[in-house]
């Protein structure tokens, strides 16, 4: 795994590649992986440059092979996620509900919390069933920054 730490508009982050894809984002409160190398590629400087895209708003969909890693079910969710177009919110009872298991609420939100690429999977784009946001790994204040960022620019907005 090659790890690159780079400024960004939501602070510090690192971006994690193995083989080509992108593995990993850490923001600045995530401890970052002891085995990792700490190095940079054109792959890694390709998604940084997308990422900081996003950010400026230039950038509403992420080009880039993912290989996020978990469970089944977990990939199961964040294909889900991943779906939710930019701009636009979901439940994580309507992801349960498009994952196959109506009553697996609780386990998406975990599999949203564990999302190991947060942003490329868009996984701030679910909130509760009741319009709340809720837990975000990156902090609610960036969760809810990202909705705005996305909102507004869909509203032809900055």
């Amino acid at each position: 795994m090659i790890l690159s730490l780079q400024q960004t508009a939501a602070g510090r982050i690192g971006i994690a590649e193995c083989e080509g894809a992108l593995t990993n984002l850490y923001f600045e409160s995530d401890p970052l992986p002891g085995d990792a190398e700490i190095g940079e590629t054109a792959f890694l400087r390709e998604a940084f440059r997308q990422l900081q895209a996003y950010f400026q708003g230039g950038l509403r969909e992420f080009d880039l092979p993912l290989d996020p890693r978990g469970t089944p079910f977990m990939r199961e969710v964040w294909r889900h996620v991943a779906a939710v177009p930019y701009g636009r919110t979901a439940s994580y009872r309507d992801v349960a509900v498009a994952a196959g298991n109506p009553k697996a609420v609780r386990a998406v939100g975990m599999a949203n919390r564990l999302n190991p690429v947060p942003v490329f999977i868009p996984c701030h784009r679910i909130i509760g069933s009741d319009g709340k946001l809720t837990g975000y790994r990156g902090g609610l204040p960036l969760k809810e920054r990202l909705l705005d960022l996305e909102r507004c620019r869909c509203a032809g907005g900055g």
